[in-house]
């Protein structure tokens, strides 16, 4: 059963102007929230360079976007990216004068009760242009904290009936004040019942589910007791506010599969705080395992402050109870599983990072990462806690992120480029294999997405230089034994491979991309084209075309990606200049024959 999502980014003020800014400072007063400026032209502390690509990565990463400027510009800045209203975050345009507040998108999912609340304050207009809203004062898909909408998709005709002139006939407790009648019903009730087209439910969330289970326990097991859990009680599944247990048990798959097919947050007790409660079926064989002589009973009362109303029920792995609190749990209890999210941000732009990291990064309590990499997110980083570490201290920095993942909290792990490709993503996963880490650590929830990688973004940059098999290769040999650079170097050439080579020369390095190049001299052309990329994707960004016999190690840094084509790899004159590509092999495939030598350097 689906339930509406609820509006968690926080919201961010825009000041396009001077002319605004005053008002944008009363608005993120009134919403005590952040106040961004554009950079040179007002004078708040956290500042942007281009409103359209700053307002469009605040709208991808959640958060609740209010512009004090035209509606148009906002309009404009999210368009792209517009694609199921029942997850986008609210957008706002606030006039220069405050008089006119507009919310544009999101009117039930915040943005018209944030609408209000800023009128409110500027003694303006909230111009709400929502139907329900407008006519009724309510949003029917909108309930109040602690209750959730068992029946969503028909949220929309039974406003059309409201709208047309019938009223509502109230079951239970009346959330809203709305014309009675009978041309819908409203219903608010703990039991179980599918609503329709005339009819909403809502299920008061009073209830939380203790569990316990063996290790590894089958997902489908646990549902299965839960269900009949709920059955025995008469409790619809949407009546729940959270799955709880003991700590020891986050990691368990069951538990946190149950926890994603509920649509609740999982929340995690300790041994101690466990074994303090008073349970009626407390039991020795659980108090020697696990350090406490109940987990689900104990849970569920833990979460709700109230009763059992399902003592616990046990099958062969699992154990399910279930506690009714006084009144709509809305302050959930207990601690939630740590995650930490290993974030690509590609080179540092908004434009070439995914939207999915950007909100990793909202949804995060804390940044860890090389400082450089927290700066490149410029005012998407402002005011979260942040950890930076030098570079060399990678170990120090992924531990110090699970460390405090394994916490319970919610931690980004910024890395340039894409996390997987020689960076910390490999490190994350060694730590935890190794067990160099706490076991809190090892319970925690990892995320990686996918980022624009040195290597990506120079072929771009280049044309089309891996159009056909290629591979890369680290020339540090402070974590690869140079031995083992030299065979991979030598298969690569022998292969005949477009290479990418990461980590080319430092200070102290200055042989090995020397030995590289002469390597493949022994297998391809002086003439074979490659390029070097510098600060790719940022404003110093700087592309070279070389031949491979001309190759000067003095022209690279540590800031540069080697590209070095095969042999079959050419360069074509077009009208944005010379571009590399390496061709697939169509024209053999199609004609029968070669492509003749491409354009020279």
């Amino acid at each position: 059963m689906a339930y509406p999502t609820p509006l968690t980014g926080t919201p961010i003020v825009l000041a396009l102007n001077g002319t605004g800014e005053p008002v944008a400072r009363r608005v993120a007063a009134a919403l005590g929230c952040p106040l961004h400026g554009r950079a040179g032209r007002t004078g708040a502390k956290i500042t942007f360079p281009n409103a359209l690509d700053h307002a469009r990565d605040l709208f991808a990463a959640g958060h609740a976007v209010v512009g004090v400027c035209a509606s148009g510009i906002l309009i404009r800045a999210v368009a792209p990216l517009l694609a199921d209203k029942t997850v986008e975050p609210p957008v706002i345009s606030v006039s220069d004068d405050g008089r006119v507040v507009v919310p544009l998108l999101g009117g039930h999912r915040g943005a018209n009760r944030l609408a209000r609340q800023i009128a409110e304050a500027l003694g303006g207009t909230a111009a709400v242009t929502t139907a329900g809203d407008v006519a009724l004062g309510v949003a029917l898909d909108e309930p109040p904290a602690g209750y959730a909408l068992a029946n969503p998709e028909n949220a929309k005709t039974v406003m059309a009936a409201l709208l047309s002139g019938g009223g509502a006939r109230m079951t239970g407790l009346a959330l809203f004040d709305l014309p009675p009648g009978d041309a819908v019903e409203i219903a608010v009730t703990e039991r179980l019942d599918p609503g329709g087209p005339a009819k909403l439910v809502y299920h008061p969330q009073a209830y939380a589910l203790g569990v316990g289970c063996a290790r590894d326990a089958d997902a489908g097991e646990l549902w299965d007791n839960v269900r009949a859990v709920l059955a025995d009680a008469g409790i619809a599944p949407g009546a729940v506010a959270s799955v709880n247990t003991l700590d020891l048990k986050l990691d368990e798959p069951a538990m946190n599969a149950l926890a994603a097919r509920l649509g609740r947050p999982l929340r995690a007790f300790s041994a101690e705080a466990l074994r303090g409660i008073d349970v009626p079926n407390p039991s020795e064989v659980v108090h020697a395992e696990v350090g406490t002589p109940s987990v689900a009973e104990a849970a569920a009362l833990a979460a709700t402050k109230g009763d059992i109303v399902v003592a616990k029920r046990k099958t062969s792995n699992t154990t399910v109870a279930l506690a009714r609190a006084p009144a709509p749990i809305t302050d959930q209890k207990g601690r939630p599983r740590g995650r930490v999210s290993i974030v690509s941000i590609g080179p540092g732009q908004s434009a070439w990072r995914t939207p999915e990291a950007s909100r990793l990064v909202q949804e995060a309590e804390e940044l860890v990462g090389y400082g450089l990499y927290i700066d490149l997110l410029g005012p998407l980083a402002a005011g979260k806690p942040r950890a930076d570490f030098p570079l060399g201290g990678e170990e120090a920095r992924c531990r110090h992120a699970l460390e405090r993942s394994g916490e319970g909290r919610n931690v980004a792990l910024i890395c340039s480029g894409d996390a997987g490709i020689y960076a910390m993503g490999a490190l994350v996963f060694e730590l935890m294999d190794r067990g160099d880490v706490s076991d809190a650590a090892k319970r925690v929830e990892v995320i990686c997405t996918p980022g624009v990688s040195a290597l990506q973004a120079a072929a771009a940059r280049a044309g089309a230089p891996l159009g056909h098999d290629f591979c890369a290769i680290s020339l540090s040999d402070l974590l690869t034994p140079r031995d083992d650079i030299l065979r991979r170097l030598r298969a690569a050439a022998e292969g005949d491979f477009v290479i990418a080579f990461y980590n080319p020369v430092s200070k102290r390095r200055r042989t090995l991309l020397a030995e590289a190049r002469d390597i493949l001299l022994d297998h391809r052309p002086a003439g074979t084209p490659v390029l070097l990329g510098t600060s790719l994707g940022r404003p110093e960004e700087a592309l070279r075309h070389r031949r491979l016999a001309d190759l000067d190690v003095d022209e690279v840094d540590m800031l540069t990606l080697v590209l070095v084509g095969s042999s079959q790899t050419r360069l074509v004159r077009t009208g944005d200049g010379v571009r590399m590509y390496t061709p697939r092999g169509y024209a053999r495939r199609m004609e029968g024959g070669d492509l003749p030598a491409g354009v020279g350097i």
